[in-house]
């Protein structure tokens, strides 16, 4: 697990189109993200990188969490529509 909030944040969104490309669709067809992260303050800097992702600005939730597994500063959870 990377160290930063935005290697973290980087390594989530790409994991994010991982996915979204083996189900054979795009960042553009996320309807929905849910984001936590372990300590709020991290929210600029997590945000600047999702925003590079997440260009289509689907709906979103951010919360602040007490813990997340195995040392992570941040999850996304996206939900999508495929056609």
């Amino acid at each position: 697990v990377a160290k930063t909030i935005e290697e973290q944040a980087e390594q989530c969104c790409k994991n994010v189109e991982a996915v979204l490309a083996a189900a054979g669709t795009d960042m553009s067809h996320v309807v929905k993200t849910t984001c936590f992260l372990a300590e709020i303050a991290d929210f600029k800097a997590f945000n600047e990188v999702y925003a590079k992702h997440f260009i289509s600005k689907p709906a979103r939730s951010c919360v602040a969490v007490k813990d997340l597994p195995a040392g992570a500063l941040c999850e996304v959870e996206a939900t999508a529509v495929l056609d």
